[in-house]
């Protein structure tokens, strides 16, 4: 044993060499953390002082608020660090074994190791300890931040301003207005009369025009060359004429605004603005843009095409509707130009209030004749509607019936509101609501283009519109929409990052955290793991199970076993890939057991029988049996009960534990050879022999009857009317047996016919005790018939009928 502890030490001293290099690195990394923790530290003490004295501007706050979630997302980030290396020297220190208690003493090299890797240990552990306490700091600080932005928001949208129905705020937002339009065409002209200007246009002449050209052309030309485009793209197939359709309508809104971008870069290339028209010359492209937009929403929703009708409107409203469309686009424009003015040249309250209270009040009687229209148009659909509509179109009209009469309201709330001074609050629902309105109506026209696409592609055209794949874009689209339907509401891109950083920080499960990436990565390797078991599983069954000469059974056990196999490892490198520690699974698992205890005793013990059935197949796929009373054909066998198909074509449902607890008759198993018993009578006067020779004829010529072992006729016995006969015969494949059975009473038939043959029915003789009392009755007729077999029975009293048998002995009766 002593070479062995010799080289034990020397390898500890190895190791120990090798940590004392490692400290100084280690060392040199502390000092940078702690230099980043120090400049952290000033950032909150910072960001304290700001939240306490709650002086700075909304956009300060936003600016600090970035730079606190950045340090954030790098304490984040190093709470994870070094994590494998962390587990290593705790597997190091684990390998040394328990620290020596009190009095206790272990060898010298052995004590230093362990003290290196315990400081090397702590090394580690320190930055992270740090960047938690780090990250609970900057997570309160940015709430503190966001609570107060909140509170200022909601302050403005709450305060309550000058009313614009004051006739005494009318001219201060006139002349507010024309300040503002003097101002800008005052620099405008000096901006075109100014000599650097003109200077200017002269050296960028050429590109002025050509951006001037290629402008109009877009401007002029931009909706013909869509349609020769369209032309052009249904050459392809008139299958796609949908997706043809929606392109085109997109070249009709993207040529007009590329022609406008070069209009602007023509006339900010000029320089022929000035400070006030350069800033509002930034946002023409996108009031052009929403112009458009909403021009083609109009024409997509409200089209005078059936096929392309999304939202149907009585004849002769079409225009009406769109010009309304557009009054929107316009209003919103205006409501933009108002703010953009009220920035640059500071207005004020009266004037904003002013100016602001006729927009909002279009936009309401917009929508409110919107509203009015589609109430109409609601009445028209009520009167052809039918129960045959899909569950889809259905959900669909709903929530349209819904955006409808909360538009109603704003429309009726947001004039009110404002006309008392809140135009802060009005204009936070009424244009909300609008844009709302648009964003529906571009998620309606995306999901028909969607359906259109899917259906063309897969050539199933209109009927994809009403496939699951149709309701499953919807989802995805309703999704997509939520951040965009909280950004028009009010909520700040910082509330979106803020919920996305938590929605991917996940949560925890006792000492399991669950992330977004865990399950993206769960989901991912388990559907690979699938994936690959069910190509394996078809390449077996389909390939190679096939050309071996395992039976069908066989076949099914292999591949539904290796199917379950593949799903249990698929699943445990899913778990393990994902990072879950099984053992936080024990819990579950000794609750679980408690309820298969209790609840669970039926399933388990059909999962157990249905492992049973695969191993050790006492019946297998195809085989025909009879369980319960019930006959048919296996069909499949899973881990907790078994289809059995009848002959009656209907699908039977057994629990395992039945086929394994229960009796079970398997009349193909291991091979489908089988018997078959055809029994038939025959007149007392019959030659028995004869009747032996023609039955044993009948059946050795029927080919479906094996001949070794050759098949029998039984003499059965003496039976009241006839003599009982059996044909007993092996046949080569069971499943026949009733078409076997069938044959042989045909040929039966035929052959007794022709050998005059008499296969006989039962007889009955009717005695009546007391024919006086009939006749006496006046039935005495009846009863006279009576006395022929062939005659339809009486009904006379239960007390004077007796029935003999004529097979029997003896004058016994039988009272009925």
């Amino acid at each position: 044993m002593t070479p062995i502890i010799t080289a034990l030490r020397a390898l500890l001293l190895g190791l120990a060499l090798m940590a004392s290099l490692v400290m100084p690195a280690m060392a040199q990394l502390s000092e940078e953390s702690r230099a980043a923790y120090q400049k952290w530290l000033k950032t909150a003490e910072r960001a304290e002082e700001v939240i306490d004295a709650n002086r700075a501007s909304s956009a300060a706050m936003e600016a600090l608020r970035l730079e606190l979630t950045s340090y954030r997302q790098e304490f984040l980030e190093a709470r994870t660090d070094n994590g494998d290396r962390i587990r290593t020297l705790e597997s190091q220190l684990e390998a040394l074994g328990p620290a020596p208690g009190e009095g206790e003493t272990e060898p010298e090299d052995i004590a230093q190791l362990r003290a290196s890797l315990q400081s090397q240990l702590n090394e580690l552990k320190v930055p992270r300890i740090v960047s938690e306490e780090a990250y609970n700091r900057a997570n309160g600080l940015i709430a503190e931040i966001d609570k107060i932005i909140r509170e200022r928001r909601t302050r403005t949208l709450l305060e309550r301003g000058p009313s614009p129905l004051n006739p005494e705020h009318w001219g201060e937002a006139w002349r507010a207005l024309a300040r503002s339009g003097t101002a800008l065409w005052n620099e405008t002209a000096y901006k075109i009369g100014s000599a650097t200007t003109r200077e200017r246009i002269q050296n960028s002449l050429p590109a002025l025009l050509f951006l001037l050209t290629i402008s109009l052309l877009l401007l002029l030309r931009g909706r013909p060359w869509a349609h020769r485009a369209g032309e052009y793209l249904r050459s392809f197939g008139s299958s796609g004429r949908g997706v043809w359709t929606f392109v085109v309508s997109l070249l009709e809104v993207i040529l007009p605004f590329v022609g406008i971008i070069c209009l602007v870069a023509a006339v900010n290339l000029s320089g022929v603005l000035g400070i006030r028209g350069s800033i509002l010359l930034d946002y023409v492209p996108g009031w052009a843009l929403l112009i458009l937009s909403f021009h083609w929403l109009g024409n997509q929703l409200f089209s005078s095409r059936i096929e392309n009708e999304l939202v149907p409107v009585q004849e002769g409203r079409l225009n009406e509707t769109r010009l309304m469309v557009d009054i929107l686009a316009l209003i919103l424009v205006a409501q933009d130009v108002l703010r953009q003015l009220e920035v640059i040249d500071n207005l004020p309250p009266e004037a904003h209030s002013a100016l602001s209270f006729p927009l909002i009040l279009a936009a309401a009687l917009v929508l409110l004749r919107l509203h009015r229209i589609g109430v109409k148009q609601r009445q028209k659909q009520a009167e052809t509607d039918t129960e045959e509509d899909g569950a889809l179109t259905a959900g669909a009209n709903r929530v349209i019936s819904i955006v409808r009469r909360g538009s109603y309201l704003l429309g009726f709330i947001a004039p009110v509101l404002a006309a008392f001074g809140y135009v802060n609050a009005a204009e936070a629902l009424i244009f909300p609501a609008v844009s709302t309105l648009a964003l529906l109506a571009a998620l309606l026209v995306v999901h028909r283009f969607l359906d259109d696409l899917y259906g063309w592609l897969s050539g199933q055209g209109q009927d994809a519109r009403e496939s699951l794949v149709s309701v499953m874009l919807g989802f995805a689209l309703a999704a997509v929409s939520l951040p965009l339907l909280a950004l028009i509401w009010g909520a700040r891109v910082a509330d979106l990052t803020e919920l996305w950083s938590k929605f991917l920080a996940g949560f925890s499960v006792g000492d399991v955290q669950i992330s977004p990436t865990a399950f993206l990565t769960f989901a991912i390797v388990f559907g690979a793991g699938y994936t690959v078991t069910r190509l394996v599983q078809g390449s077996l069954r389909n390939s190679l199970l096939p050309k071996t000469r395992i039976d069908a059974g066989g076949q099914n056990a292999i591949t539904a076993g290796l199917g379950y196999v593949g799903i249990f490892l698929a699943a445990l490198a899913a778990i393990t890939s994902a990072g879950i520690d099984l053992t936080a699974l024990g819990y579950v698992a000794g609750a679980l057991s408690v309820g298969i205890g209790f609840g669970l005793q039926n399933i388990v013990s059909n999962f157990v029988s249905g492992i049973i059935l695969l191993i050790e197949r006492p019946i297998s796929k195809g085989d025909w049996i009879e369980v319960g009373g019930l006959m048919g054909y296996v069909r499949d066998i899973s881990v907790r009960s078994t289809r059995i198909e009848t002959f009656d074509r209907s699908d039977v449902i057994v629990p395992n534990s039945d086929l394994i607890s229960g009796t079970v008759t398997n009349f193909t198993r291991g091979n489908t050879v089988g018997r078959v018993i055809v029994p038939v009578g025959v007149a007392y006067d019959t030659d028995p022999r004869k009747v032996e020779a023609i039955l044993s004829e009948i059946a050795r010529a029927h080919p479906m009857v094996l001949l070794n072992p050759a098949p029998s006729v039984v003499f059965q016995g003496f039976g009241a009317d006839s003599l009982n006969f059996e044909i007993r015969a092996i046949l080569r494949d069971v499943n026949w047996v009733l078409s076997v059975k069938s044959d042989m009473n045909y040929e039966i038939a035929k052959r007794f016919q022709e050998e005059g043959i008499e296969i006989p029915y039962a007889q009955r003789d009717i005695w009546i005790r007391n024919p006086e009392a009939l006749a006496a009755s006046g039935v005495a007729g009846a009863g006279a018939r009576a006395m022929s077999p062939s005659s339809a029975p009486l009904k006379p009293d239960a007390e004077d009928l007796n029935l003999t048998d004529d097979a029997d002995e003896g004058d016994s009766d039988v009272d009925k």
